[in-house]
């Protein structure tokens, strides 16, 4: 099947499994409410319906007196029966149009049209925000009379006006009011820019449960889909410097395993315990895999919960955070909204390490002989020669390994079709994406073989929303998401690829030999039987893999206003499954090198090529594997809220369980083993007048990791906030500050995913009757029989981190808002190994698990968001975060007796120990009188000079070995992560760019040294031969050591000579696009330039050598159209 006709397919699947329902109701007379309020203000009354119902009021600010109170009862009545009540007396008149309640004093009149001219003007529009974003219930009126009307679910509006001279006053919660005027347009389409003054902005908390900003004490952060600016769909690629307090970086580029690493607020645990983030998409975990093949068109909301009052609920599984994902939902519209996205992207690496040639290559493994007592050298200057005037290139080669084997570029194509609709009964959103990758590979085996093995990565997403109201209080809701992978690709990881080419020198064999007519297979050159061939290595089979990933959820809401007025429950059962297929064809390949060689009279030259090894078969064999796992997810939900005048007063109680089941466990009991969680939790909220507000949260969570009686655990959580600009004594500065709200937050949280296995509280006991004790005067008899592998500890508990968050919130001049929290947590008995066990109590090598580690992390995030409209034409908006967050650890089983400069206590969890580096040594007589260094070789000029480091008790004992550790550089996971950059908006261009950088950071370069006694296989880097020391060059301060082939733990060994700044600022992002109607084409950049002292690869990547898949620079050009 190829790929327009998968293409067509799953459009084909996509339209017939869309469908609508429409149905006509008279809402106002359906509607029914029951309240009660005691002198309170008629402006409250009406937020409250509005709160409860689908009603809007319209009417000027100053119809109502707001120093009037009414008293009201009402049980079961309808609008016209409450507006009657509640605006008796007063000279207010109302009419319903129907969702729509205009207000007006009861002796005004419209503006008497005459009724053809009041029919001849009918326009229709959408409203979008800045960002393009529709918005939902905006209120079109026209000036100087009532006629109005709102935007529905896809920010769409029809009216009738009486004139072309007809001025629209348009406005939005949350957005500043514009006045248009209508001409002789009938389809206006209108931008509101934000007014940070009134913004209401609804964000979605734990277990998808809403709350406005204003009202929030906890720190949670939202943003835009359309904020983050990704190539393809790799949502987490984007989360670095546009989320405050999201710590992310890319250390890859492969494709398919390009997605960032991230953590909330930094690491506070320590060892195989879980680090990551909770990812919930649409109430169901997930894995940062589901995440980044989500495709950004069908993301509604998305919030990140940060402290323990956001993430408290989720009880163990939120105690590093937690991410929140809702998909679209549908609309009643009287038509269905198409829309459709496609994009093209090419790839190039961002930076790569360069390497030497042939003849570079050998002269340098020379120099690192004669740099050796009585060495030979390997290459004879006729080698050397021959390889430079480029003479038989079996007999000299120089081969371009990454030439041969890579491109400079790569290509990938996605697509996206989602429709939108739906009636009053039934709505629904479907979409469909495709997606297509290539990798950096050339389709070498084309070359060789009928089959082609380069990357080639075809991703599906189907994903189906249904809600039906199954009467005035119920609510049935259906998602379905499929997501289904199907890669070819070579047996080896490309990543592995990049590292083999790399790692192998050009010159100890060529690619392969001429075919003599002697066989039937390739010769693929190599210099010995033990080394590779990496363009062998890739042709000679491949992987076909084939993923589906089936989630779905079916949900139940039910008002129980007849029971209790303001409640509601709610249900949701969801599956998960994965499975995986792969289908692996191999073959083994015959290695050949040159035996021996001359030189004839005529210049050309015999050779003897000979077989290294045995001869091995080449026929293409095969092997299968299939992995998969499941989870099942249930969740029950009582929700309360409730407005009592001024009180508003909100509760929730969630039970929730859940199991997860290896699909092929094979005969490994504990995989086979269901795993189970239960839990429970609730919250409580109470304001009072929007100005004093508190919450109370709390999750109880058992675990199958701990013992019963320590197998629950209880984490509470209180948060408490203030919207001082709420003050009457506020009101001078509103000018200057147009909000301004405080909060603070305590509470626990659990972590019982600890140590990487199941049920560590028991013992593990080896009964193979392996050797199991050694006994005897000289410790020379061992006795065979059973043998603990591990010991029980019925004492193990939950990791329990205690947080604290402090924030504050402010809005200055209506248009600049900024957002700052304060945060600290201190997590305490974290899962170890016991580490100070006597080696005389007779159990080495028994394992002791204990609850013993404690780690502190604290710092501080922060956001800043500016937007203003210069004029109708031109505005602009501008996003800045930071976040610091430092770690380090309180207690730590350790032994590290007079040498506390081992000690890990007081430093950050990703913190390198290594050796402190006095450059390097100039000459003997140096290093004679210098302390012995016992860190591996023989020292000589030239190699790394170290500096001795005292006791405890301030003593140097003379010798340098692996005592004289201490702790160097930065952690190796960025302590600080920032981004900003500005949007501006012309008329229909829009143009916006995003910087992005890391400080607080070190990388460590490691692997780099080419040679060692067994002539290994390398390549050296060109910054080697560029500034090495050498007898000619001896520069103690150069960048690489003296070249030896003893494999020198000395020069190699981590220390400061090898630390590297790893800070870098990133344009992460540009962007330029034009707006037609409803059609938008743009094009995109990511990574597109990098700032970093370090300049040999992308600092991103981190330390090593530089040798594995680089981060990619990608440019994207796509074309989106939407059909109404």
């Amino acid at each position: 099947m190829n790929r327009l006709t998968k293409i067509m397919f799953v459009l084909g699947f996509l339209l017939t499994s869309v469908w609508s329902y429409s149905s006509n109701s008279v809402y106002a007379q359906n509607q029914k409410f029951s309240f009660e309020f005691k002198q309170t203000s008629i402006k409250t009354i009406f937020q409250y319906i509005e709160k409860h119902s689908e009603f809007i009021f319209m009417y000027r600010t100053d119809l109502l007196d707001t120093s009037k109170k009414v008293s009201v009862k009402v049980e079961k009545q309808s609008i016209e029966q409450i507006l009657e009540q509640v605006l008796k007396g007063t000279s207010v008149v109302y009419e319903i149009n129907d969702r729509q309640i205009v207000l007006k004093k009861g002796l005004e009149r419209l503006e008497e049209v005459p009724q053809q001219s009041r029919q001849k003007k009918l326009i229709q529009g959408l409203v979008k925000d800045d960002r393009g974003e529709v918005i939902i219930g905006a209120t079109i009126k026209v000036k100087g009379t009532t006629i109005g009307t709102t935007t529905n679910m896809d920010g769409l509006y029809n009216l009738s006006v009486p004139s072309e001279n007809s001025i629209l006053i348009v406005s939005y919660i949350g957005y500043a009011t514009q006045e248009i005027k209508v001409g002789n347009r009938q389809n206006i389409i209108i931008t509101l820019q934000e007014d940070a003054k009134n913004l209401e902005e609804v964000v979605v908390t734990a277990y998808g449960t809403g709350q406005k900003k204003a009202s929030m004490v906890g720190s949670v952060q939202s943003i835009r889909p359309a904020d983050l600016k990704v190539p393809a769909s790799n949502l987490s690629t984007s989360f670095a410097g546009r989320l405050a307090g999201v710590i992310a970086v890319q250390r890859s580029g492969e494709p398919g395993a390009d997605g960032a690493n991230f953590w909330i607020r930094g690491v506070s645990t320590l060892g195989s315990a879980s680090t990551s983030p909770l990812i919930i998409i649409d109430g169901i975990e997930s894995t940062t895999t589901d995440l980044n093949a989500l495709d950004p068109e069908v993301i509604d909301g998305f919030s990140i919960l940060k402290d323990a009052t956001a993430t408290a609920m989720y009880g163990m599984r939120g105690a590093n955070g937690v991410m929140i994902v809702t998909t679209k939902s549908g609309a009643a519209l009287d038509k269905p909204i198409i829309n459709f996205r496609v994009e093209g992207s090419m790839s190039t690496p961002t930076n790569i390490p360069e390497f030497v040639d042939g003849v570079t290559f050998m002269e340098l493994y020379n120099e690192a002989i004669r740099n050796q007592p009585a060495g030979k050298e390997a290459y004879t200057q006729e080698r050397i020669d021959g390889t430079r005037q480029g003479l038989n290139p079996y007999i000299f080669p120089d081969v371009d390994w990454y030439g041969e084997m890579f491109k400079d570029r790569s290509f990938s194509e996605t697509f996206n079709f989602n429709i939108r609709g739906g009636g009053k009964k039934v709505d629904y959103f479907s979409s469909v994406s495709v997606g297509h990758e290539s990798g950096m590979l050339k389709s070498r085996s084309k070359d060789f073989f009928s089959f082609d093995n380069n990357i080639s990565r075809m991703r599906y997403s189907f994903q189906n929303n249904i809600n039906a109201r199954l009467g005035k209080t119920s609510k049935l809701s259906l998602r379905l998401n499929v997501m289904l992978v199907d890669k070819r690709g070579p047996n080896e990881s490309t990543s592995s690829l990049f590292s083999s080419v790399m790692n192998t020198n050009p010159v100890d064999a060529p690619i392969m030999f001429p075919d003599d007519g002697t066989t039937s297979y390739i010769k693929w050159g190599v210099p010995t039987n033990t080394t590779v061939n990496p363009l062998a290595t890739l042709v000679n089979g491949y992987d076909d893999t084939f993923q589906s990933t089936v989630t779905a959820s079916l949900n139940f809401d039910q008002k129980l206003d007849f029971l209790v007025d303001g409640l509601t429950f709610k249900a949701m059962a969801s599956l998960k499954n994965f499975s995986q297929s792969v289908q692996t064809r191999y073959s083994d390949w015959n290695k050949f090198t040159v035996n021996n060689w001359s030189l004839n009279d005529d210049g050309t030259y015999n050779m003897e090529v000979i077989q290294e090894g045995a001869e091995v078969g080449t026929e293409l064999k095969t092997k299968s594997s299939n992995t998969g796992d499941r989870r099942i997810y249930l969740q029950a939900m009582l929700e309360y809220n409730r407005t009592f005048g001024k009180h508003d007063v909100g509760a929730l109680l969630i039970y929730n369980q859940d199991e997860y089941m290896d699909n092929n466990p094979g005969t490994d009991l504990l995989v086979a083993l269901p795993t189970r969680r239960q839990g429970i939790a609730a919250r409580a909220s109470y304001a009072y007048d929007g100005r004093y507000l508190a919450e109370v949260n709390l999750g109880y969570n058992g675990s199958e990791n701990f013992a019963k009686g320590n197998r629950f655990g209880l984490f509470p959580s209180i948060a408490v906030g203030y919207n001082i600009s709420e003050e009457k004594f506020f009101e001078p500065l509103r000018n200057i500050i147009s909000r301004m709200k405080v909060r603070a937050s305590y509470g626990l949280v659990g972590n019982g995913n600890i140590g990487g296995q199941r049920f560590t509280y028991l013992a593990d006991v080896d009964l193979t009757g392996s050797p199991a004790f050694t006994t005897g005067i000289n410790m020379d008899r061992t006795l065979k029989g059973p043998s603990y592998k591990r010991f029980a500890n019925y004492d193990l508990g939950w990791e329990v981190g205690k947080k604290y968050n402090i924030g504050l919130d402010m809005i200055f001049f209506n248009n600049l808002s900024l957002t700052v929290d304060v945060f600290r947590e201190d997590r305490t008995d974290i899962f170890q190994e016991k580490a100070t066990i006597p080696s005389y109590l007779g159990v080495y090598g028994t394992k002791y698990y204990v609850n013993s580690a404690a780690v502190r992390n604290q710092g501080i995030d922060a956001s800043i968001d500016f937007g203003h409209q210069f004029n109708k034409d031109f505005s602009m908006t501008f996003k800045g975060t930071f976040t610091y967050a430092h770690n380090e650890i309180r207690a730590y089983e350790e032994s590290v007796g007079d040498r506390a400069n081992l000690s890990r206590i007081g430093y950050s969890t990703s913190q390198q120990w290594g050796y402190v580096s006095d450059y390097l040594f100039a000459d003997q007589t140096e290093i004679n009188n210098h302390p012995t260094q016992l860190i591996g070789g023989t020292v000589g000029p030239g190699d790394i000079k170290y500096v001795n480091q005292p006791n405890v008790y301030g003593v140097y004992d003379d010798i340098i070995d692996k005592n004289d550790m201490v702790p160097i550089g930065n952690p190796t996971t960025p302590e600080i992560v920032y981004g900003f950059g500005p949007s501006f908006h012309y008329k229909g261009f829009d143009f916006s760019f995003f910087f992005q950088g890391v400080a607080k950071t070190s990388l460590f370069m490691s692997g780099l040294q080419p040679f060692g006694t067994m002539m290994e296989n390398k390549n050296v880097q060109k910054f080697i031969a560029d500034d090495r020391w050498s007898p000619e060059n001896q520069n103690i301060f150069a960048e690489y050591p003296r070249l030896t082939i003893e494999r020198s733990a000395n020069n190699s060994t981590t220390s400061t000579y090898w630390e590297r700044n790893g800070a870098f600022l990133k344009l992460k992002n540009a962007e330029i696009g034009y707006t037609f109607k409803s059609m938008r084409l743009y094009l995109r950049g990511s990574n597109l330039l990098t700032f970093s002292k370090f300049k040999l690869w992308d600092p991103e990547q981190g330390g090593g050598n530089g040798l594995k898949y680089p981060t990619q620079r990608v440019f994207n050009i796509g074309f989106q159209m939407t059909i109404k």
